[in-house]
């Protein structure tokens, strides 16, 4: 490889998008994109940069600001529960609300090369719809499962989204005065506190939960129907 070649690879940037918060039921979508070129990865994978799911906490939080340090630019977006419920009233499925979101990041840093990590099978799909909404539909763009263990630069994306979206999980359980879990159905902690909620507020939810998810509305339909029991046996017993 000669010099000039060698500036050339070096000066390509490339974006890696990941998200965090995805499937949670309480908090947000957190959704983040890394810019760095060639000589950034390898920086990337020096420092033990891989996906989010593989590290503790502790060592997300440690690595986050290093890989601030080596990336060109880092972006966050933070969607949170409202907006998530509103467009899914309006048809938009999740799967176009993080296209549509990480397509507003490639336009806002237009890199040469793309890397994202893309959820469920048709990841076909979700590209196309995401190259529709780009002003510059020539940029390189690879959309795969499992991107994030597959390509640094989306590893890093992936923990400083996760690092994100778990400083916002904790500020929500000391401003709730509650320790609700990880904010994920598949804690009983949360369960648990989405349960007290809707038995305390009659089946009405703060704007920290999502109520389009079937775990909520499930949750304020059993409310209801206990509520209603509950009525029928004091009528019952007059």
């Amino acid at each position: 490889m000669n010099l000039n070649t060698k500036k050339i690879i070096e000066s390509v940037r490339i974006l890696g998008i990941d998200e965090a918060g995805r499937g949670a039921v309480i908090g947000p979508l957190v959704i983040c994109g890394v810019v760095t070129n060639e000589e950034g990865i390898e920086k990337l994978k020096e420092i033990g940069v891989k996906d989010s799911k593989e590290l503790t906490p502790e060592k997300r939080s440690e690595l986050a600001p290093q890989i601030e340090k080596i990336a060109e630019n880092v972006i966050v977006l933070i969607v949170p529960p409202s907006k998530i419920d509103a467009n899914r009233r309006r048809g938009i499925s999740l799967n176009q609300i993080e296209a549509i979101k990480m397509a507003d990041i490639i336009n806002m840093v237009e890199p040469d090369k793309v890397i994202i990590d893309a959820p469920g099978l048709n990841t076909e799909k979700f590209k196309e719809f995401i190259v529709s909404r780009l002003r510059n539909k020539d940029i390189e763009l690879i959309c795969e499962n499992l991107a994030d263990k597959n390509y640094p630069i989306v590893s890093a994306a992936s923990i400083i989204a996760k690092v994100e979206r778990d400083r916002k999980i904790e500020e929500l359980k000391k401003k709730v005065g509650y320790d609700f879990g990880v904010g994920y159905s598949h804690d009983l902690r949360t369960i648990e506190f989405l349960k007290k909620l809707a038995k305390e507020r009659k089946g009405k939810m703060p704007y920290y939960v999502r109520t389009t998810w079937q775990t909520t509305e499930h949750i304020i339909a059993e409310s209801k129907q206990r509520k209603i029991l509950d009525f029928l046996k004091k009528i019952f017993r007059m």
